[in-house]
């Protein structure tokens, strides 16, 4: 009989260790099918976030396609995305180091070889131009130090001399998502400006390619400012898109001139391009498309019929679906659920067999020791209701005190217009089989719940979320299944704003870890980089016409209001939020005598990619609220100087 230890939430002690975290995980992404063959990019913390194209065969076996030092990674908008295309028999890829596009041979041992010449270029998002000998993609040209990169589409020849590339369309802030009709006579593409986000509004265009390839007449052919269209595909009758005029991202047509709705639902069909690459649909021929669509908190995969409209369900194990690809009757995608981690995954559909290619974590989880995600929705303010995923304390070995509740840690998303959702983390499984509750929200602002949903955040960046997050809690103790007098809220990036302001401008939580986290508003939209320079503009109002409301929601003009511990954790390379906005907020929290730690990473940008980062922050926050919540981890934890914390 196994024997039941009684101790205090947050000291159990734990399978789901920081060394497990990083030593058996990696991030999947991009998956592709082509022939027998399934290939898939994997980031490695153990081999210092170095991102490598991977081919697993159809006899199984699997072969890195790209040698150290080479990292296929783009840095196009900073968060990149599609950085690598498939060319027959070798894998064309944007190199993190210098940003140029590489050649390497599929077929055997061979040393990549660059296909752009130096310089401050970076590229993304390609497709094969086979007929002309090129490929066309988004160049993001660095040369001029004192202004804004410039964003245009490229033909890059792959047969003459390293170059730059030839600019095929240009005068927009941005572009995404180049692609060729089937004939290599036409192209499509995708454009936004200022302030716009591409959730926000995009404009879908198609040009005439002449007998060079330089595109002739373009037109729009759907978007505008308040239509989001993601995610165009060349079907062998029309150009097919996801948009979101309707309220909610789903599937369109254009052909001989009109666009068409293939299916509506109040589903959403796409999720917002903070990367490239993203697919949602693919194309299995005679009419029919496989997609994934979100709907009641959960991902589903389907086959439509173009000609009637109709959803047929595909029954997997899995919630969450994503970057879908399709050829001859096998479908390829990245799934996950609660119990199950992200893996690349196949699907015959004629045997409707599944086939995990690779997972993103080989770790073989006791079930006593995961606690799955369960879906929860509350009241906020305004009458309106929010969604959360929430996660109960679960270790077959322990239980807590009698009448104890547990600690409740709060996640906040970053983006904002990003989304929780229901995967199995060990991340999440690191708190909660120590004794931790954990409510991962989905505040207004987040998407998965349709456009209305997200534009909740238009012009309430710092009021909406907060609300949401400072309402989750006090649902969960209200219940009493969580400790009012320990809460706690985390967050990284947007999530880390979010969380720096309700501690802030709130009082219930009792302690906080801002991971990047943005301070000050006014610092980031005057020193961010250009994807996000003007996304406050909706979020918060114009800058600087409305620099009072950027001050008035920046958590580093109101430390006066702060008072409980805090954690920060910053890479000293981060473009994005630089370490000034950490480093100010730290600071000032000193001088007031607060509890405050810092931690800086040299070498790590905006999001921790580093094994040995990732597991010094796992622990080092996990000591910070023993610290602050008085109570002995069972882990060996090495310390973390905290200022101001009494003994």
């Amino acid at each position: 009989m196994e024997i039941i230890q009684t101790a205090p939430f947050g000291a159990w002690r734990s399978p789901v260790t920081s060394a497990l975290i990083v030593s058996k995980t990696v991030r999947l992404a991009e998956p592709w099918l082509a022939g027998d063959n399934v290939y898939w990019l994997e980031m490695r913390p153990e081999e210092q976030g170095r991102y490598v194209v991977v081919r697993c065969s159809a006899g199984g076996g699997m072969k890195d396609l790209i040698p150290a030092p080479f990292n296929a990674r783009t840095r196009v908008h900073e968060y990149g995305g599609a950085s690598y295309v498939l060319d027959k028999d070798r894998v064309l890829f944007s190199n993190f180091a210098d940003q140029r596009i590489y050649a390497v041979s599929c077929t055997g041992p061979a040393e990549p070889l660059p296909i752009t010449a130096e310089g401050p270029y970076r590229y993304a998002d390609a497709v094969i131009d086979a007929g002309r000998g090129r490929l066309v993609c988004v160049r993001e040209d660095h040369s001029d130090p004192d202004g804004a990169p410039v964003n245009t589409l490229v033909g890059v020849d792959l047969e003459g001399p390293a170059s730059h590339g030839d600019v095929l369309v240009s005068g927009a802030d941005f572009y995404a998502a180049p692609r060729l009709s089937p004939d290599d006579r036409r192209l499509a593409w995708l454009s936004w400006n200022h302030p716009d986000m591409p959730w926000d509004g995009t404009e879908l265009w198609v040009a005439e390619l002449d007998p060079s390839g330089v595109p002739r007449a373009a037109q729009r052919v759907a978007g505008g400012r308040e239509e989001s269209v993601i995610q165009p595909v060349w079907g062998a009758d029309g150009l097919y898109f996801l948009s979101d005029r309707s309220g909610w991202w789903n599937l369109y047509r254009w052909r001989g001139g009109a666009v068409e709705p293939l299916v509506q639902r109040a589903a959403e069909m796409g999720e917002p391009p903070w990367v490239f690459g993203m697919s949602n649909y693919a194309f299995l021929g005679d009419g029919e498309i496989v997609l994934s669509y979100r709907e009641d908190g959960r991902s589903h995969l389907a086959l439509l019929r173009t000609d009637t409209g109709v959803l047929e369900p595909i029954e997997t194990p899995y919630t969450e679906v994503s970057y879908l690809r399709a050829q001859d009757g096998r479908v390829g995608f990245l799934g996950s659920s609660p119990t199950e981690f992200a893996s690349v995954v196949t699907l015959d559909l004629a045997t409707r067999k599944l086939q995990v290619m690779r997972r993103s974590s080989e770790v073989r989880l006791d079930p006593g020791y995961v606690s799955a995600a369960e879906p929860i929705e509350f009241p906020t303010a305004n009458d309106l209701t929010a969604f959360g995923l929430f996660y109960t304390p679960k270790n077959r070995d322990y239980a807590g005190p009698p009448g104890e509740r547990p600690p409740l840690i709060v996640m906040s998303h970053g983006g904002p217009t990003s989304a929780s959702e229901g995967s199995l983390s060990l991340g999440v499984q690191y708190w909660s089989s120590r004794g931790f509750a954990v409510l991962d929200v989905n505040y207004g602002g987040s998407s998965g719940f349709g456009r209305a949903y997200r534009k909740r955040l238009d012009g309430q960046w710092g009021i909406v979320d907060v609300d949401d997050c400072v309402n989750g809690a006090r649902y969960l103790a209200e219940r009493g299944w969580v400790n009012k007098d320990r809460l706690a809220i985390r967050g990284a990036s947007a999530g880390g704003f979010t969380t720096l302001a309700a501690l802030t401008f709130r009082d219930v939580f009792k302690a906080g870890a801002s991971h990047f986290g943005v301070s000050d508003l006014e610092a980031l939209a005057q020193h961010t980089h250009k994807f996000e320079s003007r996304y406050l503009e909706r979020l918060i109002g114009p800058y600087p016409e409305r620099a009072d409301l950027y001050r008035a929601r920046s958590p580093i003009h109101a430390v006066e209001r702060l008072s409980c511990p805090v954690i920060f954790f910053q890479g000293l390379e981060d473009r994005v939020v630089p370490p000034a906005q950490a480093e100010k907020m730290v600071e000032a929290l000193r001088n007031k005598k607060l509890p405050v730690a810092y931690l800086a990473f040299p070498g790590e940008q905006h999001g921790f990619r580093q094994a040995d980062t990732i597991k010094r922050v796992l622990d080092a926050e996990l000591y910070f609220y023993s610290r602050v919540f008085r109570f002995e981890p069972a882990d060996p934890l090495e310390p973390v100087p905290i200022d101001n914390l009494a003994p």
